[in-house]
């Protein structure tokens, strides 16, 4: 029996409840308030925020392995996988050096550390221990760790650490293999097929949880922080956000352009996802969503389970940006002279560097601390300056990630011919 409410003319109609992006917008606002208003209160609700994302981690392994081996299977042949792979390293190292380039230009141009005197203590050299010992660990591999490290010691291990890079290099050789045994392997396709349906689904139920997961992360990091922590580098993260602005609006957006896309109508398409990671700083825990919505666009599952995965590691596009203007201003700051040479060097390490870190804690400021290592003239100390506004920075950051590898599938499918743009044409519209 119907037992809806009846409006003045006769007819039911429904209690209006806001949508996702909406929910993650309250959640945001009231944690805001909570941090300000009860700081030991909100401190508290940290754990809402873990459990989130340790749902997220738990689930997003298996369905990152089902997506990237389905795809493989379905691209008909390994020579289009290899095809298909090799243009998304070309655009993503493309990409990312395209926008270090850039950000040192505009650093080296605008000099946001000139007007900062910094002298390192025992206490600053204390305080980045931590991440320079992480950072000697990342740097130390050089390229050949690196390498070793995209193959896990077992299957479990790879999922167990939720090792995207490990999880990505173990689908891409079941994916092949399995293309090769032919028939025998139907069964298998099969039993991939409902369990990647049996994750989306898990996955849809753990997002609709990102409002509390928000109000958590923004509570916590309201209180630990305060609204004024940002002050005295106020120019460093004024202009680091001013550069992402840019870049999401010019660079990203002249891409989609090209491809035949509204970049405004592209934005609000993926407004949830982007609402989450900015309130989180993270897009791990928006991963699965961002390629449902993706293939749901007319881009390929194909380029998407190749495509997406692989530029949560290879398409840093604003970890990029933040490396080459912070490498800048820590010279200008402790007034370290540069020379072309000295530059090159860090800013070739920080290309590599920055691809086997994702999914390590404080991962900028220990990429950072790497890239100075790689030719130690800046004091590793002076690191201390950019700790307090990590995580405001880390904003932006993510955002950046996020659309960069929101953009690339759209740009690579594309390029490869496998974008429906009739379909885009009637979702985004």
């Amino acid at each position: 029996m119907n037992t809806a409410p009846l409006s003045p003319s006769g007819t039911a109609h429904r209690t209006w409840r806001p949508g996702m992006f909406w929910q993650v917008v309250i959640g945001s606002v009231l944690g805001l308030g909570l941090g300000v208003i009860d700081p030991a209160l909100a401190m508290q609700t940290r754990w809402v925020t873990d459990i989130f994302l340790r749902l997220i981690v738990m689930a997003v392994g298996p369905l990152l392995f089902c997506i990237v081996t389905m795809g493989i299977v379905g691209a008909g042949s390994l020579r289009n996988v290899g095809r298909l792979g090799a243009k998304a390293l070309l655009y993503f190292e493309g990409m990312t050096t395209f926008v270090l380039l850039g950000s040192v230009g505009v650093a080296m141009l605008l000099q946001p550390g000139r007007t900062i005197v910094f002298t390192p203590t025992d206490e600053d050299t204390r305080m980045v221990a931590s991440y320079a010992h992480n950072a000697s660990l990342l740097h130390d591999g050089g390229i050949t760790g690196f390498i070793v490290s995209l193959v896990p010691h077992s299957p479990a291990d790879a999922f167990a650490q939720a090792n995207i890079l490990q999880i990505l290099f173990f689908a891409i050789l079941f994916g092949c293999c399995l293309s090769l045994i032919g028939p025998a392997g139907t069964p298998l396709v099969h039993l991939l097929e409902a369990l990647s349906t049996l994750f989306s689904r898990m996955m849809r139920v753990i997002i609709s949880l990102a409002p509390l997961g928000v109000f958590g992360a923004m509570a916590t990091t309201t209180a630990r922080y305060g609204i004024n922590a940002i002050m005295h580098l106020a120019a460093f993260v004024g202009l680091y956000y001013l550069v992402i602005i840019v870049f999401l609006t010019v660079v990203l957006g002249g891409c989609l352009r090209m491809a035949g896309v509204r970049p405004l109508r592209f934005a609000r398409y993926f407004r949830e996802e982007l609402a989450i990671t900015f309130t989180t700083t993270t897009s791990d825990a928006v991963l699965p969503s961002v390629m449902a919505k993706l293939e749901r666009l007319g881009v390929s599952s194909q380029v998407v389970g190749i495509v997406v995965p692989a530029g949560y590691s290879f398409n840093l596009d604003a970890l990029s940006i933040y490396l080459g203007l912070a490498v800048i201003f820590l010279a200008q700051a402790t007034g370290t002279h540069l020379s072309f040479w000295q530059m090159a060097i860090m800013l070739t390490a920080a290309l590599f560097t920055s691809k086997g870190a994702h999914g390590v804690p404080g991962i900028a400021i220990v990429v950072l601390a790497a890239t100075l290592q790689a030719m130690p003239s800046i004091p590793l100390a002076s690191l201390t300056m950019l700790l307090a506004v990590d995580w405001f920075i880390g904003i932006a950051r993510a955002v950046g990630n996020l659309a960069g590898n929101c953009v690339a599938p759209v740009i690579i499918g594309a390029w490869e011919g496998k974008l429906d743009r009739e379909k885009m044409a009637r979702e985004l519209g």
